[in-house]
């Protein structure tokens, strides 16, 4: 029997214990030995809880306790989550979490000192939640050379787009419908900035290039600036509009950004839509392949932290790989890179826009007041140095 513990018994911990208990003989039958929830830790009591009696407070029982052999951390944060995985990892007992902003942050320093030890740090459930991403990344795919991700990483924005499309409601009317429903915090601002989808593509891309992506070093921008009247236009176009989070190899340079972009309907994004997450991989001999599902949720996510338990019940005492070493990869600066983007500019400075932009495609849509149009293939600098002698009312990216 191969005992573990879970560390924080909030949404994603209790969803641990829930999974493994309720899928306890499938579990065990793809372990290929039984697995025991010897302890919780958690500062709280839970009189009632059917597992009240596994909740102990101090995590020395769990650290000095040699029969733990896996750990599930699904505490959040950096502090103490950190220095408990840490401690963990040079015991020689594997850790499994679903902690993004930990994985992004140590991330590489984590998974050496678990190889270190003959032991495994895993975090499936940080990018995606139920959907299968990083195992793919790091097995099924191991005879691509991957030189592109994009995805959609968070639930939360991706609700508030396709409310705004699919009813033409202004942005703060929905974010307060969405928190709620509770699919937004009450502080929204690591969704709605995009910077919880940074944390996941700086993980995906350290794992695409094998070396570390620091999540502060890619430009992000959120969805606050995304209006009703922009999918007046999208729809005029044949599009939608979503954020994306992309790395992508080009000709030596590694690019990574966050940003709202307008996508066709052809493309495989444009149909992923309310709390659903997607990830589109391009490998250079199979080409394009998708991992689509719930990208949060207690349950989902709780699922990809015991399918990692899983893995390392199957691996005690080895090594399983993972290509992440701890050099920073030097990422190419967003205004080197070349795209289309839809511009609106008040009526009055339609002379102005034709001028400056020249080769452009005017949108027709029934906004008035206003000039719209998509400029030519341009950088991100030439196209912010022609804004700027414009005057525009806003931009998207088109992807």
């Amino acid at each position: 029997m191969i005992q573990i513990a879970v560390m924080g018994y909030g949404t994603v911990g209790s969803g641990v214990v829930e999974v493994i208990e309720k899928n306890k003989e499938e579990i065990n039958k793809k372990s290929g030995e039984a697995i025991n929830i010897k302890y919780i830790l958690d500062l709280r009591d839970f009189p009632g809880d059917p597992y009240a009696d596994k909740v102990v407070h101090d995590v020395e029982q769990i650290l000095n306790d040699p029969e733990v052999k896996i750990i599930c951390e699904t505490m959040g944060g950096l502090k103490p989550a950190y220095d408990f995985t840490k401690r963990a990892l040079l015991l020689g007992k594997s850790v499994c979490t679903s902690n993004k902003e930990l994985v992004a942050v140590h991330g590489p320093e984590l998974i050496q000192i678990a190889h270190e030890n003959k032991c495994n740090y895993l975090f499936e459930a940080s990018v995606g939640g139920g959907i299968p991403i990083i195992r793919p990344l790091n097995y099924s795919l191991t005879a691509e050379k991957i030189d592109a991700i994009t995805g959609i990483l968070n639930g939360t924005t991706n609700y508030i787009l396709s409310k705004m499309e699919k009813e033409g409601a202004d942005f703060d009317d929905v974010l307060k419908e969405a928190q709620e429903k509770g699919y937004a915090e009450k502080n929204p601002e690591a969704d709605v900035e995009g910077y919880d989808a940074c944390r996941k593509i700086a993980i995906l891309s350290s794992l695409m290039c094998g070396k570390n992506v620091k999540y502060q070093d890619i430009y992000t921008e959120g969805i606050t600036q995304i209006t009703a009247v922009d999918f007046i236009y999208a729809k005029a176009m044949g599009k939608t509009i979503k954020l994306l989070a992309q790395s992508k190899e080009e000709e030596g340079a590694f690019f990574a950004m966050v940003a709202p972009f307008m996508i066709g309907r052809e493309h495989p994004l444009s149909m992923v839509n309310d709390v659903f997450n997607a990830v589109c991989v391009h490998g250079n001999m199979l080409g394009e392949s998708m991992y689509y599902g719930r990208g949060a949720g207690k349950l989902p996510t709780a699922s990809a932290v015991v399918s990692d338990v899983v893995d390392c019940a199957r691996h005690i005492g080895k090594v399983i790989m993972c290509f992440w070493d701890q050099g920073d990869v030097t990422l190419t600066g967003i205004e080197q890179a070349s795209r289309r983007f839809f511009v609106r500019v008040a009526g009055e400075n339609e002379r102005k826009a034709m001028e400056t932009f020249q080769s452009i495609h005017v949108v027709e849509a029934d906004v008035p007041g206003e000039f719209a149009f998509v400029t030519e293939l341009m950088t991100e600098k030439e196209f912010n140095e022609k804004a700027e002698k414009t005057g525009i009312i806003s931009r998207i990216r088109i992807e």
